[in-house]
């Protein structure tokens, strides 16, 4: 015997998913985002595991960028969070680019040969 799923059963299970990725979101990925935006705009460089926990980010913001075509009231949320993570990442490159500036002003060579 078969059953039935209506699309208000559907509708119902993807707002606990949501639920779910939104707690999950606001308790453990944001607060590390917010940390790593603290670092990098203090000047401090990021290292591999958080370059590695942003790249997750992005692969995972990609996954789920399709639940914006069926549920769009996500689309601002999904935005913020992808800004979020390319704000970091710029300004990530920036402390690097000076870095590699002072190394060179400092050792007078260029440190990329």
């Amino acid at each position: 015997m078969q059953t039935m799923i209506h699309i208000t059963d559907v509708k119902v299970i993807h707002t606990g998913i949501f639920q779910s990725l939104i707690q999950e979101f606001e308790t453990h990925r944001l607060p590390r985002l917010i940390r790593l935006k603290d670092k990098v705009d203090s000047g401090e460089a990021i290292n591999d595991v958080d370059l590695e926990f942003l790249s997750q980010e992005i692969k995972d913001a990609c996954l789920t960028k399709h639940m914006i075509f069926n549920y769009p009231e996500l689309n601002g949320f999904c935005l913020l969070m992808v800004h979020l993570c390319k704000d970091i990442c710029d300004v990530a490159i920036e402390n690097e680019a000076k870095k590699l500036l002072f190394m060179r002003d400092f050792s007078g060579d260029f440190p990329l040969k």
